[in-house]
């Protein structure tokens, strides 16, 4: 398929976020010498439900509640992991200065990796913006800007960690305060030294760190966290779960999400082994450690990574990645459409069996379980999408997902990197408008929309290199006009862009005769996907429009590649989308 090449424009995107403004020394001198953070705290957030009156965030009175951040996971100084950053939740007790007011304070911050990560809050009514600047000890000095919602109004579709009340003097609300972790792109390959936060009313910052890259990773399997659902109730449980890989290597290393929860989550062990059949292991099952422990508490809103393991990840297959649960679970974060059975355990902890015998339930999702990486390797492809993207009417447990595809087509290649291939597909997901609002239990796990979930499922991905955003279709079948899908394509774009990632779109493909898919509907398909393949904001089209559908009647799927529904390809069409892929473009 055609398309161009626009490094020319990615340059300038990523310098309307790095400028270049003047020397670390010169900047240094403006004002004070960078102090770690907690040397700068000068605003009190936290109260006892007890004692209110002691903290005051947002100059009402208004504060946290100290027993709602311990029942969330998020106790005194500790290191929390979101979107990848590593995070301290300030140590003070409640009633002591516990974050600073931004006000173009200098903070001591060194490290080097892809992003700056500020755990925030405004509490300005509205959203914060700010600039400000990241000092290297080269002696250059690059500038970014930060925006942090409104800790009572903001989304809840993208905070950290939302608490179900608010203390003030006169008693308790039962109302959400929520946290956010906020990235931004710092100069790759650099050594940061220090931080000047922006000067913005408004602005509380608990603390911040440099996100290190994930070099010498990459991202063979990952499954979005399409919503928070009732499961099980599983007490006393192991789950064995079973993913596909795209690429191997010597090293392995896993990552649990406890995304949207308001409650943390024990894994008493895991292990990770090849999968011989159904749950039985090929070998005995390797146990995994989370910082040298084997069991790791995952704070509401957190993520944990295993330590590396010395462990031989084959290419393009079934791993059975088994983790015990020693406490209730009623509620999980989850991706619903795994397309393949997976296993739940009678009681006990059998994540060591390589026998199948104590695995007597199906499972048919993928909780908690988000990503596996392996040592070494070139990087990773991300495909945001929908249900399509999802594998939705592909053959259970054949790996026939178009993504399935395109991984084994990249590993029999060389004429670009044997790229590990991370789908990141959510049935009924849109671009502009979530299905799941992000918190609480539900039962819609159509996900939050691509916008609020492309930080988490994309750049925040190890190792990612290129993604490519096929998304559309649920929009405007539910009613979404041409220009709002547009508007949010483009932002996609210009975001990935900003953190020096190959951009790529594909069209929305045809889908007359099912029952949503009016001509109306298809008119704005038609102009989004004549958006796609003139405008210059992707560097590069994946015309799977021009794939799918029937000459005759191109507002239709070919009968060949409709599994029946007119919405999804079967096996013969995903397998066509995948094979039609310019893999150049990636």
């Amino acid at each position: 398929m055609r398309r161009w090449v626009r490094s020319s424009t990615v340059v300038l995107a990523l310098f309307a976020s790095l400028v270049w403004v003047t020397s670390a020394g010169a900047a240094t001198r403006t004002g004070a010498e960078p102090l770690p953070i907690e040397r700068l705290f000068d605003n009190t957030a936290v109260s006892d439900d007890a004692r209110p009156g002691e903290a005051d965030l947002d100059g009402t009175g208004a504060s946290l509640s100290a027993q709602d951040l311990t029942a969330a996971g998020w106790t005194p100084g500790r290191t929390l992991t979101v979107q990848g950053a590593r995070l301290t939740w300030p140590r003070p007790r409640a009633g002591e200065p516990d974050n600073v007011r931004s006000d173009g304070q200098a903070v001591r911050v060194r490290g080097r990796g892809d992003a700056l990560a500020f755990l925030v809050a405004g509490t300005d009514g509205g959203d914060v913006r700010g600039v400000g600047t990241v000092s290297y000890t080269n002696g250059q000095v690059s500038t970014y800007r930060l925006t942090a919602p409104d800790w009572r109004t903001g989304p809840l579709a993208t905070k950290a960690v939302a608490l179900p009340h608010i203390n003030t003097p006169d008693g308790q609300l039962a109302e959400r305060a929520r946290l956010y972790v906020v990235t931004v792109p710092i100069a790759a390959g650099h050594e940061v030294a220090s931080v000047r936060l922006p000067s913005a009313a408004g602005l509380h910052v608990f603390a911040l760190s440099v996100r290190a890259d994930t070099r010498g990773w990459t991202g063979s399997w990952a499954a979005s966290t399409s919503g928070y659902t009732a499961v099980g109730p599983w007490a006393d449980r192991t789950l064995r779960l079973v993913v596909h890989t795209s690429v191997g290597g010597p090293r392995v290393r896993l990552r649990f999400d406890n995304t949207f929860a308001a409650a943390p989550v024990r894994i008493g062990s895991a292990t990770v082994a090849v999968q011989a059949a159904g749950a039985g292991a090929r070998d005995v099952p390797v146990p995994l450690s989370f910082r040298g422990t084997a069991g790791v508490e995952i704070p509401a809103g957190g993520q944990v990574f295993s330590d590396p393991l010395d462990f031989d990840v084959p290419v393009d297959a079934n791993l059975l990645v088994s983790f015990h649960l020693p406490a209730t679970v009623a509620a999980a974060p989850v991706h619903r459409q795994a397309l393949q059975r997976s296993y739940v355990s009678e009681p006990g902890d059998h994540a060591a069996d390589g026998s199948p015998a104590a695995y007597t339930s199906v499972l048919t999702s993928w909780p908690l379980l988000t990503g596996v990486d392996v040592g070494g390797g070139p990087g990773s492809v991300v495909l945001l999408g929908d249900s399509i993207t999802d594998g939705d009417k592909s053959t259970q447990d054949a790996n026939r997902r178009w993504p399935n595809v395109l991984a084994t087509r990249l590993l029999g290649q060389d004429v670009v990197p044997h790229y590990g291939v991370l789908n990141q597909g959510i049935s009924a997901n849109r671009v502009v408008a979530d299905r799941y609002p992000g918190d609480g239990v539900s039962t819609d796990t159509g996900g939050v929309s691509a916008l609020h979930r492309f930080d988490r499922d994309v750049l925040a991905q190890t190792s990612a290199r290129t993604a490519v955003v096929f998304q559309g279709v649920n929009d405007v079948r539910w009613g979404a006009t041409a220009p709002e899908v547009i508007d949010g394509l483009r932002e996609i774009a210009d975001r990935g862009h900003e953190r020096g990632l190959r951009m790529v779109a594909a069209t929305i493909a045809p889908c007359e005769g099912e029952a949503r898919c009016t001509a109306a509907a298809d008119a704005e398909r038609v102009a989004v996907n004549a958006w796609i393949r003139d405008a210059d904001a992707f560097d590069g089209v994946l015309d799977f429009d021009a794939v799918l559908r029937d000459p005759g009647r191109p507002a239709r799927m070919l009968p060949v590649y409709d599994s029946g529904d007119h919405l999804h390809p079967g096996d013969a069409g995903l397998a066509a989308l995948a094979e039609s892929v310019d893999l150049r473009l990636l």
